[in-house]
C-alpha cells in the first residue's frame, strides 16, 4: 500500500536539519527499497529546505508511522507536523 509521508519542519531549525542530515540519509538507505519518491520541500526561492516529501510503499500504515518515528529527523524534533495518508498511483500508469 502507498502512502504519502508531509513532513513540515519547525521554522528556524536548519541547524537540526543539517546536523541530522547524514543519519536521515543512512535511514532512506535502509528503505531504499520501498522509497517512490522522496526529496525536500523548499521555501519559495530555494534557498532552504523546509520539510520533506516521501511516497513509499508499506503493508500497513503502522508500518509508514513507526518509519516515521525512526526517522532521525524526527527524533531529533525538527518537525512541526508529519502525515500519513494513503495514496492511489495513477499516473505514470503502475505496471
Amino acid at each position: 500500500m502507498h502512502f504519502v509521508i508531509h513532513c513540515v519542519d519547525k521554522p528556524d531549525q536548519g541547524e537540526i536539519r543539517a546536523a541530522n542530515r547524514a543519519a536521515h540519509l543512512d535511514h532512506l538507505a535502509v528503505h531504499a527499497g520501498k522509497i517512490l519518491a522522496a526529496g525536500p520541500l523548499q521555501n519559495e526561492d530555494g534557498s532552504a529546505m523546509i520539510g520533506s516529501l516521501l511516497i513509499m510503499d508499506f503493508n500497513d500504515r503502522a508500518a509508514a508511522e513507526r518509519f516515521c518515528e525512526d526517522d532521525p529527523y524526527a527524533r531529533a524534533g525538527l518537525f512541526r507536523s508529519v502525515t500519513v495518508t494513503p495514496w492511489k498511483q495513477v499516473y505514470p500508469k503502475a505496471s
